[in-house]
């Protein structure tokens, strides 16, 4: 069992490893200290980037803020902060605070003048999306985090810091807290600086621990008590940012899960022919559900119905408000309502004109195929007649044959009424002149 162990622990030794190509300790720390100052021409390309994903953000579009994201050198003192926890180096803990400060007040200042100045003033999905940030930011900063300084303390460099970059969206929050600043509206501002503060604590925080794995060497001799008040200062500041994630995490989980039971209850249990869902309106926040119905009204024993069905769709506490064809036009929003009445007859004539105008078409192609059938059948008889002249009458019918076992099988069937019987080779020859008449390979001949 030890054997198995140590193999084990080997094979994991081996994949696992950080050691074979890590860099030297002092490459290390220099390579992070260069990122660290923000001045001449870091300043420059930090406000270019800035500008570049506040105009992006402006026209919504997702690949000009990943373009800025790249530019963006934010993560530089970033990581300073957690090198300088992770070997008790004060000094650049200082240093990197205060370079992150200046491009963070930089970063939204130049944000919030190109926001006062742009003609284009409408929030897009890309702000918003940036304005309600979620335990699960707390993920993607710590584990880029964790990507990041991995990347930065190898010899040889990887295309990690750039996805990092990217994954925990540094810049774009600054941007958004300066369209906060630019219009007003405080709580964008809030909620986009909340994003870009956890990103920076656990940033810092998956980099000091790294740090600390790798067993860097303390810059400064600090005692074991100076130590624990540290880590208990760097512990207190990731549990205060990440609860209020928590929280709104919660809040979006709750407000999902209403909006599915809903949609659920609204599809399933608003089923009639004669009544129709013309709109929906669900508010999770209000803990409501607003059913707009057109055509025959609902029964009271019917919406009794339904507010008991609630329950079977975790809605149980949720408030059912119907509002029915007269209802409809009395709400705030009744143009609109009237409008999308009007456009729902108007598209369901339209389907209905449509289903008539394909049947019309489906009967008229099968009249068509009678009618024809029907001439076949009267010259194909006259020519029988004259061929033979003991066939006194005649008739014939595609029929479908069920045997025992097999498939089923399509036979047409002649009839003949005779005079006297016809031999059974005027009858095979018969049979070859029917099949090629009829152009079918399958024919039955039944005389009488």
């Amino acid at each position: 069992m030890k054997q198995i162990w140590k193999e084990i622990k080997g094979i994991l030794h081996r994949f696992l490893d950080l050691e074979s190509d890590r860099a030297s300790y002092n490459e290390i720390i220099e390579n992070i200290e260069k990122g660290v100052d923000f001045r001449g021409t870091n300043l420059w390309i930090l406000i270019f980037a800035i500008l570049v994903a506040s105009v992006g953000l402006n026209v919504n579009s997702t690949a000009v803020v990943i373009g800025a994201m790249l530019i963006s050198p934010l993560m530089g003192p970033i990581m300073g902060i957690g090198l300088g926890v992770g070997i008790y180096d004060f000094i650049l803990i200082k240093k990197s605070f205060k370079s992150l400060m200046v491009a963070v007040l930089i970063s939204v200042l130049s944000s919030a003048v190109y926001f006062a100045l742009t003609p284009l003033s409408d929030a897009q999905s890309e702000l918003l999306a940036r304005t309600t940030p979620t335990i699960w930011d707390v993920f993607i900063a710590f584990f880029g985090g964790l990507a990041g300084i991995v990347a930065v303390t190898r010899k040889e460099k990887s295309n990690a810091i750039p996805g990092v970059a990217i994954a925990t969206a540094l810049m774009p929050p600054l941007c958004t807290a300066g369209y906060g600043l630019a219009t007003l509206n405080f709580s964008y501002f809030f909620g986009a600086f909340y994003l870009f503060f956890i990103n920076s604590v656990f940033i810092s925080v998956s980099s000091m621990i790294i740090i600390r794995f790798m067993r860097i060497p303390s810059k400064e001799w600090v005692d074991a008590s100076q130590q624990r008040k540290m880590r208990t200062s760097v512990v207190a500041v990731a549990i205060i940012t990440m609860v209020p994630s928590i929280y709104m995490g919660y809040d979006i989980v709750k407000r999902s899960i209403f909006n599915r039971n809903a949609n659920d209850f609204i599809t399933n249990e608003f089923q009639y022919n004669d009544t129709r869902v013309i709109e929906q309106v669900i508010t999770p926040k209000d803990n409501s559900i607003e059913v707009f119905l057109y055509g025959s009204p609902l029964e009271s024993y019917e919406l009794t119905r339904l507010n008991n069905e609630l329950g079977d769709y975790g809605l149980k506490d949720a408030k059912l408000t119907i509002r029915q064809n007269q209802q409809n036009f009395d709400v705030p929003d009744a143009e609109t309502m009237r409008t999308g009445i009007i456009e729902d007859l108007y598209r369901k004539n339209e389907e209905l004109i449509k289903n008539k105008d394909e049947k019309i078409a489906l009967l008229e192609k099968e009249l068509g195929s009678i009618k024809i059938f029907d001439q076949i059948q009267a010259d194909v008889c006259a020519e029988l007649e004259v061929q033979y002249p003991e066939v006194q009458a005649s008739a014939f019918s595609t029929m479908k044959i069920h045997p025992k076992e097999g498939k089923v099988d399509t036979v047409t069937m002649v009839y003949l009424d005779t005079k006297t019987t016809i031999s059974r080779s005027r009858l095979a020859k018969m049979e070859e002149w029917l099949k090629l008449r009829l152009k079918t390979n399958d024919v039955k001949i039944v005389q009488q």
